[in-house]
């Protein structure tokens, strides 16, 4: 598989000649410069790409051109904005740029609720814990209604959480929720929030999927006519949030979205951690279910709680709720089964990774610290050598 590494461009902390030292031959990133519902310029895909390339490496996917909020809503007007990406679609086509990832969750795509939890042996980790998410949801930012989506139990778990608080601790888990996590596509203050969750009122999973399936059916042929290959990336975390829908959070999601606009261009980024934090998928079988669809693959392990599974940390790539070993073993079939009918390699990534070492004292972002990624990758590569010597 080829090896990628998520680059936030220019003003990425980590630089391009770090990434080419850490074994990654190619890059994921976007420009993330231009205004979502724009269209990228094909001159500022040329100069991105040419600053990738004089570094040594490869833009290989890019991840992603965010999907503007009124398409999701199918808001007045969210015409233009499909047209701006299908005009995107074509740029990168003529660059020769072949993968977007992408998502389909609204307001907030990834979520966490500690950006620096403490692992037992050292460094720190992502972690989404339930009982802290709720505290927010209920009783700081006071969601109209947000008390149907929790049990008795629940409410006064949250509220002995928040009780425990300082002014600080809750700033914090305000910031870290809403505040926008790398990639994100959005930041809010609180106010801003509550306004963008009242945009969706009256929008439920039926009527999400059909703004999706009117999406896909726009950009998918454009896709296809260019060359691209989209690759939708699972809800993180795999269920509704906040009142909202979620619709890429399980096989039977998967399932659906392929079948609505059935070509190669329309797939999936295989997320093992979006995923995996879903208790009700194995991902071997997944795996091997939608193998040919899967343009992009995202590795990386959940621990999920032992007392309640919604919550989970960033385990070790090779640790956590799934089997990698069987993980990798059916991405290596698949790329085989490509290339020899002429086919690219598959693009992975190691995604996300444990603050340590000199992580601790240099400016990183949240969950793309330098070493941890790197020693993520050198795992996943080595085992992926493993599999292929044994098969």
């Amino acid at each position: 598989m080829e090896a990628t590494w998520r680059w936030f461009g220019p003003k990425d902390p980590i630089s391009l000649e770090e990434i080419r030292q850490t074994g990654a031959t190619g890059i994921v990133t976007a420009l993330h410069e231009i205004p979502n519902g724009d269209v990228w310029p094909i001159e500022a895909i040329r100069e991105r790409k040419a600053q990738i390339e004089a570094a040594g490496l490869r833009w290989s996917v890019v991840e992603s051109i965010p999907v503007h909020e009124s398409i999701k809503q199918a808001a007045p007007g969210h015409e233009r904005h499909v047209e701006n990406y299908q005009q995107s679609l074509r740029h990168l086509a003529e660059c020769g740029i072949d993968t977007v990832c992408y998502n389909f969750m609204p307001v907030l795509d990834w979520t966490r609720t500690d950006l620096a939890w403490q692992l037992p042996e050292g460094g720190t980790a992502l972690r989404f814990d339930q009982v802290a998410f709720a505290a927010f949801d209920l009783y700081l930012l006071e969601r109209p209604h947000a008390e149907q989506d929790y049990s008795d139990e629940e409410q006064r778990a949250a509220q002995a959480h928040l009780e425990a608080l300082d002014e600080a601790g809750r700033e914090t888990l305000v910031r870290t929720i809403i505040a926008g996590l790398p990639g994100a596509e959005e930041g809010y203050s609180l106010a801003e929030f509550r306004a963008a969750l009242a945009a969706y009122d009256g929008i439920d999973a039926a009527r999400l999927r059909q703004h999706l399936a009117r999406f896909l059916k726009a950009i998918v042929p454009v896709a296809e006519e260019v060359g691209v290959r989209l690759a939708i990336h699972p809800d993180d975390p795999p269920r509704p949030m906040f009142g909202l829908p979620r619709v890429v959070s399980s096989m039977v999601d998967a399932d659906w979205l392929l079948g609505v606009v059935p070509s190669p261009a329309n797939g999936l980024t295989f997320c093992t951690g979006s995923y995996g934090a879903n208790p009700d998928i194995d991902l071997c079988v997944m795996a091997r279910r939608f193998a040919p669809h899967i343009h992009f693959a995202h590795l990386r392990a959940t621990g999920r709680d032992s007392e309640d599974k919604r919550s989970f940390h960033e385990a070790e790539h090779l640790e956590g709720d799934l089997d990698m070993v069987g993980i990798i073993s059916v991405l290596v079939a698949e790329e085989r089964r490509r290339t020899a009918a002429g086919g690219a390699s598959l693009p992975m990534r190691p995604d996300h990774g444990h603050h340590i070492l000199d992580d601790a004292h240099r400016e990183t972002r949240p969950g793309y610290p330098l070493y941890g990624r790197m020693k993520g990758l050198a795992e996943l590569r080595g085992l992926e050598m493993a599999v292929r010597q044994l098969s």
